[in-house]
């Protein structure tokens, strides 16, 4: 899998994971949903991801 391909696959997990934890255990977890939506909305802008750095770290290819 390719750095776009996983980045959207974690964004999509961490989205769907803090709204079932903000759900269901406290509320204060939808705060994580807002912190992924600005980070995805900035990197639209400035095409730098800190998630896209990691997974070129872990050696995920281009």
């Amino acid at each position: 899998m390719r750095v776009e391909e996983m980045l959207r696959m974690i964004a999509g997990a961490f989205v769907v994971a803090s709204v079932l934890l903000g759900m269901y255990v406290h509320p204060y977890f939808f705060w994580f949903t807002v912190f992924v939506g600005l980070n995805l909305f900035q990197s639209a802008f400035t095409r730098w991801c800190p998630m896209m750095t990691l997974l070129r770290k872990a050696g995920v290819r281009d």
